[in-house]
């Protein structure tokens, strides 16, 4: 028997809107991730890219655990001497909601080439509104 690898036209990608209202941040971006890198699928293949799309509704609604809200922090870097920056979990869901949401997801995928455009089909957003009703995102069942 030879080993099925898909090409281009056999991946079939598809659209899905998530509701992240009341669900907790690592259980959805695990979700999420298997999503948007395919691994639910049948013609899965660890170097192709043969995800889906995934659209996030509702980023602000989302919930954490225990006592993350103050304790975690998320940090990042000017590049220029003494810019490192460090906020918690708490102020960045004030601030940028679906930044949370980006980082949950970016940290569940493989870096490099590949990871980056898998990443680019995760699209988040703040409240119930988005740009992709043309594409007819199918609600995925969390």
């Amino acid at each position: 028997m030879r080993t099925f690898i898909p090409k281009k036209d056999d991946i079939e990608k598809t659209w899905w809107l998530v509701d992240a209202d009341g669900k907790v941040l690592g259980r959805l971006a695990t979700q999420v991730a298997e999503l948007i890198r395919g691994k639910k699928k049948p013609q899965f293949t660890s170097h192709l890219d043969t995800g889906d799309f995934v659209v996030v509704i509702n980023a602000e609604k989302v919930r954490v655990t225990g006592r993350k809200l103050d304790q975690k922090t998320y940090y990042r870097h000017s590049q220029y001497p003494g810019g490192l920056k460090e906020e918690t979990l708490k102020d960045l869901l004030a601030r940028r909601p679906e930044e949370v949401i980006k980082r949950a997801v970016w940290g569940m995928i493989p870096k490099g080439k590949l990871g980056r455009s898998i990443y680019h089909k995760l699209k988040v957003y703040r409240g119930p509104n988005h740009p992709h009703d043309a594409q007819n995102p199918r609600q995925y069942p969390i």
